[in-house]
């Protein structure tokens, strides 16, 4: 295929994967509503038979070694709180995207859970140095989704891996999106947007995902979060989580520094702070604090 018919061939892939459950949904969209509260999630948890079995069996699982069984959809959702909510509800709504092994990356199976997990992680700290109020929720969730695209476009970039590495190697082009939409004529992060159209996500979750790599073209009012976002990329990917052939393979807007106040000794910290945040979630996910997988 020419890259014409690929574009084609990814816009269509975009289209055929699944819709998101209303629950998931709306879940999603609480979190960047500033007034609302643990009431409203447990509401929306609770008409959802398969998400309320998720997180019942997190709560009750070996890792928390609760004394009583959790049975009470409120005190589960107490117990986790709203973050680790809608970790569990993305993780099981796009499940089969996140878990996939990337080929078109070189990456195996998880990885781009985990780096979309320690994103926003350091997404939601970091909006906490952001000189104008950013929502800490909605930072962690646009984490959690921004490179959602890559699922989808994998695919299509199958054999690519070691050929852009060489393109990069030989400045060819700027960084891995650039490649991506020489090859495809789209990139993940375009992908990730229509995926997030598709799924009528609310302003501004498509938008975090859609400019998580070039923050400067977000709406003015959007770039303290859109920032927030692509520096928290940034450390996921310095800390050793990337999703493989890509990792450290884009540049830094140092134009974040107008947005986010952090000095390099206070990036510093706030990477030492994800780390020990993402090796509590480790556990919740995958049973032990673990290493990202090494990808070639």
């Amino acid at each position: 295929m020419n890259r014409q018919e690929k574009e084609v061939a990814v816009r269509q892939a975009i289209k055929n994967v699944p819709l998101i459950s209303s629950a998931v949904a709306r879940l999603l969209e609480l979190s960047g509503e500033s007034e609302h509260g643990i009431a409203e999630i447990v509401n929306i948890v609770r008409y959802d038979a398969v998400l309320t079995a998720k997180i019942l069996k997190v709560v009750n699982s070996a890792i928390f070694a609760r004394q009583a069984e959790v049975v009470s959809v409120d005190h589960a959702v107490s117990l986790l709180g709203e973050d680790m909510v809608v970790g569990i509800a993305m993780s099981e709504a796009a499940g089969l995207l996140f878990e996939k092994k990337l080929e078109g990356y070189a990456a195996e199976a998880g990885s781009l859970w985990r780096h979309n997990l320690k994103t926003a992680i350091a997404a939601k700290i970091i909006a906490g140095h952001a000189r104008t109020e950013v929502n800490g929720d909605l930072a962690f969730t646009c984490g959690l989704l921004h490179d959602l695209g890559k699922g989808v476009v994998s695919d299509f970039l199958k054999k690519t891996p070691q050929k852009i590495q060489q393109a990069m190697e030989q400045k060819k082009f700027p960084d891995y999106v650039a490649a991506e939409r020489a090859i495809l004529g789209i990139d993940h992060a375009e992908a990730g947007y229509e995926l997030s159209l598709n799924w009528n996500l609310p302003t501004p979750l498509p938008e975090a995902i859609r400019f998580h790599h070039q923050p400067a073209l977000a709406d003015e009012a959007l770039k303290p979060l859109v920032y927030s976002i692509h520096l928290a990329d940034i450390v996921a990917m310095m800390s050793g989580v990337g999703t493989g052939s890509d990792a450290l393979q884009y540049s830094l807007d140092a134009a974040y520094e107008s947005y986010i106040a952090l000095s390099s000794d206070e990036l510093a910290m706030v990477m030492l702070g994800v780390e020990q945040e993402f090796s509590k979630v480790a556990t919740v996910f995958w049973g032990k604090e673990e290493e990202a997988p090494e990808c070639a």
